[in-house]
């Protein structure tokens, strides 16, 4: 039985992790913003799965906020980080909304990396645990018109490529979830979801949680659900950058034209 810190818990593919997580007999502890759900959630957890939830109310994007996640779990033993919280928005860099984007920084990178960096000593000192990161199919190249977006799932790409390598000697397990549209409140709030990327389907969150969790537990470095997902990367290797910018562009501009 381990312990697991899950943030974005309260809906979505860390909602449903969450469940995974819970019914292999795992602790959780449930971190995001809406307290009156994850309450409801943690209680719907531990009935079903006899299992100890906790929740922490928490904005990530504010400053000192893992610090104090840290801080307020200093009697618990964290053996598992999942980093599931994050946001998009889709719309030209210049027009969008500064603050806006600059908690997407926060929240999708800073955040991320300093959960990370809290939990992990502990983790090397004991040779054991892991952090799975939900990264995106959009950090395998650049995205115009959610530019900010796609630059910061290219950093937990590399982050968690990285981190791997330094830990390969260690039982610590590294993993990145990069699922590509994947039916969630993540399309709606971003906007994504008005885009040619999701009318071409999407992925049920449950099913994207699973594939994840399931390659996280085998130890794999990136996780990609779905076949025709997994070809992307490849076709982005192969083909010219300024083409790849300029399709994207061209898919991401649909949903801000919408």
């Amino acid at each position: 039985m381990s312990n697991v810190l899950i943030t974005g818990a309260s809906s979505g593919i860390g909602l449903e992790l969450a469940k995974l997580f819970a019914a292999d007999g795992n602790n959780l502890v449930l971190v995001a913003r809406r307290e009156e759900l994850l309450n409801k959630i943690a209680g719907e957890l531990s009935s079903e799965f006899g299992v100890e939830v906790d929740v922490i109310a928490k904005d990530l994007t504010l400053e000192k906020s893992s610090q104090d996640i840290f801080d307020q779990l200093k009697n618990k033993e964290i053996d598992i980080v999942v980093n599931n919280a994050g946001f998009g928005a889709v719309g030209p860099f210049y027009e969008l909304d500064y603050d806006r984007q600059a908690d997407m920084v926060k929240l999708n990178i800073t955040a991320l990396t300093s959960l990370s960096r809290l939990f992990i000593t502990r983790m090397v000192e004991r040779n054991s645990g892991g952090i799975l990161n939900v990264g995106s199919l959009a950090g395998f190249q650049p995205g115009p018109y959610a530019t900010i977006y796609y630059a910061t799932k290219a950093f937990v790409l590399s982050f968690t490529e990285g981190l791997k390598e330094e830990l390969k000697n260690t039982n610590i397990k590294i993993t990145c979830l990069a699922p590509g549209p994947t039916n969630t409140e993540f399309g709606e709030v971003s906007g994504l979801d008005r885009s040619f990327l999701f009318k071409f389907g999407t992925m049920g969150a449950k099913e994207v949680a699973m594939q994840g969790y399931n390659g996280f537990l085998k130890g794999e470095t990136v996780v990609i659900p779905g076949f025709s997902n997994k070809l992307l990367p490849l076709l982005v290797r192969l083909s010219p950058r300024f083409l790849v910018s300029r399709i994207t562009a061209k898919l991401n501009r649909s949903a801000n034209n919408d």
